[in-house]
């Protein structure tokens, strides 16, 4: 697997299979973050893809 700083590299260069594999690393913590007194709230599950993606691009490695 490769190392997330080229994933992360990759998808904010526009790459939809880093941007998906991302995601994919971080569903559960979004799906748990979107339960409400036990339900699954969809928007709310969008809503955090959505930052998710935001991050994405606005992530700046310190050095």
């Amino acid at each position: 697997m490769m190392e997330f700083e080229e994933i992360l590299f990759r998808a904010q260069q526009g790459d939809k299979k880093a941007i998906e594999q991302i995601l994919e690393m971080f569903r559960p913590m979004l799906i748990r973050n979107a339960l409400i007194w036990g339900v699954f709230d969809e928007d709310l599950y969008q809503e955090f893809v959505i930052e998710t993606l935001k991050c994405i691009q606005h992530f700046k490695q310190l050095k």
